[in-house]
């Protein structure tokens, strides 16, 4: 009796090690075993690393902007202090100029502008000198606002759709591994994790490019507005400087400007 037993154990310990393997068994070897992100970007599809490529330079040029744009304000604001505070002393137009030189600088251009309008004017002093000297100094301050906001457009273009040119990464991604299921005959986790995974590399790819641009791009707005600001009180300055002038009458603008 306990020799039966045996000899049916065997058999059927036998007959299960026959059996084929359930469809859903996957060999572990053909799965993807390198998961970090340098191996997900190079087990990612022609298109899905295109995205990534291109996120990744957009990544760069924002870094880059606000780089050359940090040391441009910084060094334009604390020349137009500089400048700026040269003209709250008893300064005559004709001095200022004199300081200004040619240089190219934002109050310096103000400077050269209003004794422009003065050479103009033939050192007239009437009721429309100021207008005119006002309206030449807002032209330079626009000018000069323009050239200090020159490239920050793109950050908030980068910022704007980095994130959707991600997820289109990311949806092209599922998609091929939704297709890479179909074509296995398997829903196993296992086959399909990795594929998802790729496809979600692009998503952060959009976010580690967009979130940055954002801030850096905020920041430099509120840089631009100080500078900006810094330019109407030079250009205050300058407006006092001719009417003390003109109310003294010693309004030489002419001569300034030679």
């Amino acid at each position: 009796m306990q020799g039966n037993f045996r000899l049916r154990h065997v058999i059927l310990t036998i007959a299960l090690a026959l059996v084929p393997a359930p469809a859903f068994a996957i060999d572990e070897a053909l799965l993807p075993r390198n998961l970090s992100p340098w191996g997900m970007f190079m087990g990612a599809d022609i298109i899905v690393k295109t995205v990534m490529i291109g996120l990744a330079c957009a990544s760069l040029v924002t870094w880059t902007v606000w780089l050359a744009k940090t040391i441009e304000l910084r060094r334009k604001s604390a020349l137009a202090v500089q400048r700026t505070r040269a003209l709250e002393g008893n300064m005559k137009l004709a001095e200022a100029v004199e300081r200004a030189g040619e240089a190219h600088d934002a109050v310096a251009q103000l400077v050269q502008s209003c004794a422009k309008e003065a050479e103009l004017s033939g050192g007239i002093v009437d009721d429309g000198l100021q207008e005119r000297v006002a309206l030449r100094l807002e032209r330079v301050e626009a000018a000069m606002s323009r050239q200090i906001a020159r490239g920050t457009g793109v950050l908030a273009t980068i910022g704007a759709t980095a994130p959707f040119v991600g997820l289109f990464g990311t949806v092209w991604g599922i998609m091929n591994a939704f297709i890479g299921i179909s074509e296995s005959h398997t829903t196993s986790l296992a086959v399909v994790a990795p594929g998802i995974a790729e496809a979600l590399l692009a998503t952060a790819f959009g976010l580690v490019a967009a979130i940055p641009a954002v801030v850096i791009y905020n920041h430099l707005v509120r840089g631009i507005t100080n500078y900006r600001a810094l330019l109407g009180d030079a250009s205050a300055q300058l407006m006092l400087l001719v009417s003390r002038q003109r109310d003294h009458r010693d309004f030489r603008l002419a001569r300034a400007a030679e």
